[in-house]
């Protein structure tokens, strides 16, 4: 049977202190290095014991009060055979948010990186075709980053006084 403990077992051996673990309401999260992205999810793939194998998301999110670690890459794995789920996650600044593709392994990251692209701005390095996905080609910015006020300061529609504020 296929638990935490061994998976973490497991990768401990491979990659050491690189990685770290965390089990937020009882799933399991491993954080390793962007550069080693492929090669942790190679390992899970190959190894005979983990076989995770199906990619079921992956996505993005910005952390804008991490210095230097402002985008996150969050992959989701299924272990089919097993049925076990887990998430990985690297980060990248902001400056520099280049991954290595995922397309090799799990054919359908390319439409998930696409999309992560278009909306948070990775450069997901050897994809056969980033470009935007959902967005207006013309686009220069990334909509799901926080970097934007969520309301416009000028509206007069929005009066605090007629709200009770």
């Amino acid at each position: 049977m296929l638990n935490h403990e061994h998976i973490i077992r497991r990768l401990t051996e491979k990659f050491g202190s690189s990685i770290s673990f965390e089990e937020p309401y009882g799933f399991l999260t491993v954080t390793a290095p962007a550069a080693d992205n492929l090669k942790v999810l190679q390992f899970l793939y190959d190894d005979e014991e983990l076989k995770f194998r199906f990619l079921t998301d992956l996505t993005g999110v910005h952390y804008p009060d991490r210095i230097g670690e402002e985008l996150s890459v969050v992959y989701h794995l299924h272990n089919l055979v097993d049925n076990v789920r887990l998430r990985l996650k690297i980060y990248v600044p902001s400056t520099q948010p280049d991954v290595f593709t995922a397309t090799q392994l799990f054919p359908g990251a390319n439409w998930m990186e696409r999309e992560t692209y278009d909306f948070f701005g990775f450069n997901f390095i050897g994809h056969p075709d980033l470009r935007r996905i959902l967005n207006a080609d013309e686009m220069d910015y990334f909509p799901m980053r926080k970097e934007y006020t969520l309301e416009d300061p000028q509206r007069t529609d929005k009066d605090d006084e007629m709200f009770g504020r």
